[in-house]
Order: structure tokens, then sequence, then C-alpha cells
């Protein structure tokens, strides 16, 4: 039996939403962000002056774990040192602070991570990229509307690419194909069956 591809846009009460205000000071930000911190289920960004307001849905939980998952599955199947750190706090101030959806450092821990991911459901771009360029991370990735796309830092810029610069042998497509699937559980089981087989 084929798991089936949940319309996950209808399947959610709770929709992720977002405003981005553009001009907004450091100091502002941190007023804001000290207003706004005992509500639950709202995250800020800010970089380069740009705030972003974000609520987080089910929905975008579900990518965010489902996704690190596989990834994780995948570093396990190959033996690769890793350490996934969820989504930390990234700032650099007073420029840029950051809360990517999951993170990950390869080989050994450090102040900054190799990977960071980025999970968008409703509106929303890759404008945080301006952002992780100061912060030095080196991939970025973000899945919107059920694709991933892979941008890595080189000389000084992103650039989008087909594979992971660190983890070059993950076939992207698999775990795209294998996120859309509705069922987490058959969704795991069959990404790790399929790279089990490769």
């Amino acid at each position: 039996m084929n798991p089936q591809v949940l319309n996950r846009s209808s399947s959610y009460l709770n929709l992720e939403q977002r405003l981005t205000l553009r001009s907004v000071s450091w100091q502002q930000y941190k007023v804001l962000q000290a207003d706004l911190e005992s509500i639950p289920g709202v995250r800020l960004a800010y970089f380069h002056g740009i705030l972003e307001f974000m609520t987080i849905s089910e929905e975008h939980e579900d990518f965010k774990s489902l996704i690190g998952t596989l990834v994780e599955l995948y570093l396990l199947q190959i033996g690769m040192r890793y350490y996934r750190r969820g989504g930390p706090t990234l700032k650099k101030e007073p420029d840029v602070e950051l809360i990517p959806d999951e993170t990950f450092h390869f080989e050994s821990k450090k102040a900054v991570p190799d990977l960071a991911i980025e999970v968008i459901i409703t509106s929303g771009s890759t404008d945080k990229l301006e952002g992780y360029k100061t912060l030095n991370v080196p991939e970025v990735w973000f899945w919107k509307n059920g694709k991933l796309n892979v941008y890595a830092l080189r000389e000084g810029s992103y650039q989008q690419v087909t594979q992971s610069t660190f983890v070059p042998g993950l076939d992207l497509d698999l775990l795209v194909r294998c996120a859309k699937i509705s069922d987490q559980y058959d969704a795991i089981t069959e990404f790790r069956n399929a790279i089990a087989q490769s």
C-alpha cells in the first residue's frame, strides 16, 4: 500500500501567518521582543532592519520535525558524526537575530551551525539569506510549497545548488517525496527503507 500524500493546506485549523515590517531599528526590535515574549506560538526574526513576526502552525511543526528526522536518519545510515541542535537563537548584534527551524553541526560542535533549515508554509521568502550570510552559516535549506531549495555560501554570497555540500550523497528528491507523505511514521519508514537499499 502506498502512503497517501495529504493536502496539508486544508487539514489544519491553525494557520501560519507572517507579518513583515521594514526599517525597524535593533532597539525597536528588542522592545517588541520583550513585549511579545509572554505570547506563546509567536516567533520573531530580525535581519538588517527587517522584522518578521510569525505564528507557528501544526503543519509547520510537522514539516520541521519530519525533515530534521529524515536528515538525521541519513546521517546515522552513513555513519557521519553530527549534532542536531533544533532551533537555537543565532545572532550578531545589532544586525541579525534568527531562530532556524532545525540546525546541524557536522563532525564537531561549532559556534555557527553548518546547516540551517527553514520551513515556510504560507507567505515568506528567502530574504533571511542576508541574515544567514551575516551569521556566516555555510548552508541553508528552505522548504516551501513542497519544494526544497538548497543554498551554499560561496565567496561571500549564497548560490542555489542541487546537492548539499555537507551531505552530497543525500538524495534530495527522495527526501522531498517522503516529506510529502501525510503520515509521519510512513514517511520515516519509506525513507529508511530506501536509504538502506541504496
